[in-house]
């Protein structure tokens, strides 16, 4: 299959409504700034920042913020010739705030990203694609979305496209539904070439404590490489042969919002720059090498507020990792 570079996220694209009240939950919070968001279009728009061919595919209303979200992505030079418009359900929303170490405080109004259906996928079209990115925090709640994003991750997995899975796990989208979100999680990473987790993540899906035991378990259902994001500590990358701690670049962290998705655009804009793809699999140096500019790409996104408006260029990460001096990898 011909690869045309292209990294096709599969996924929410919504409105993120930020609070901008100093250090208050949303029970506090009195004013807010839109912002575009959804951790796919998020991964989409940190590919195409650093200069590479990113496409989304989703489902948004037929309303302002839907119209605002496409512009946003082409300003970002994202493809939207697979956003669809919804013109029965309104855009998904969300609402965020901001305690002062950084963690977020969030609700969801679901609207529009889950009625993308089986009939929406154009598979001429996704066939091309060199990278399916599936990162949605929302397609695995319920069909019809569910089930178009896991056809769509079978079939590229067939195809010998190469797939990237990250579960983004929301504690408040999954109530009473661990055990759902576990065995779905699972399905994806049997079928992905790259996973990347949280901590958290890692032992929720695992059902362990032991970092290596719960790699070891990933690598048995299927992923070829796994990152472990670990905040300021860095990113655990496993390739289930090799092991390292990758770390990073330290910053004062204003908004976090967002850098696990910066660090998977950063990771797939480099894996898409190869002939061919899965041979990233296979090259413990460069799995090395790819995370650490991941992880500075995530730690400037830390010091901005906005997803999708923290990103930076590949010439801005150079010149901040200039000004902050040189990073180590750790074995």
């Amino acid at each position: 299959m011909k690869n045309d570079g292209t990294v096709l996220c599969v996924g929410e694209l919504l409105i993120d409504f930020f609070c901008t009240d100093i250090d208050v939950n949303l029970t506090k919070g009195q004013h807010f700034s839109k912002q575009a968001g959804g951790a796919p279009a998020n991964v989409s728009a940190a590919v195409a920042k650093l200069g590479g061919k990113a496409s989304f595919f989703g489902k948004i209303g037929a309303d302002p913020f839907g119209i605002y979200l496409k512009q946003t992505l082409e300003e970002q030079h994202v493809d939207t010739s697979m956003l669809l418009f919804d013109p029965e359900t309104p855009t998904t929303l969300a609402f965020v705030s901001l305690a002062a170490n950084g963690e977020r405080d969030f609700v969801f109004n679901r609207g529009a990203d889950r009625q993308l259906s089986q009939q929406d996928i154009d598979r001429e079209w996704t066939r091309q694609a060199a990278i399916l990115h599936f990162g949605s925090a929302t397609a695995l709640l319920a069909d019809p979305f569910r089930e178009a994003y896991l056809s769509l991750l079978d079939e590229a997995k067939a195809n010998g496209q190469f797939t990237s899975f990250d579960p983004n796990y929301r504690g408040d989208l999954w109530k009473d539904r661990l055990e759902e979100f576990i065995t779905l999680s699972r399905r994806g990473i049997h079928n992905a070439d790259f996973v990347k987790v949280s901590e958290e993540e890692l032992n929720i899906i695992t059902g362990l404590t032991d970092r290596n035991a719960s790699l070891d378990l990933l690598h048995g259902l299927g992923a070829k490489t796994v990152a472990v994001t670990m905040g300021k500590e860095g990113t655990l990358i496993s390739s289930g042969t090799s092991r390292s701690l990758i770390s990073s670049i330290t910053v004062k962290s204003i908004d976090s919002t967002g850098a696990g998705d910066a660090f998977v655009g950063a990771m797939l804009y480099q894996i898409s720059q190869l002939s061919q793809p899965k041979a990233f699999t296979s090259d413990w140096e460069q799995q090395q090498e790819f995370i650490t500019l991941a992880n500075q790409v995530g730690a400037i996104v830390c010091t901005k507020v906005g997803a999708i408006a923290a990103l930076p260029s590949l010439e801005e990460v150079k010149l901040f990792v200039e000004q902050q001096g040189e990073t180590k990898i750790e074995a």
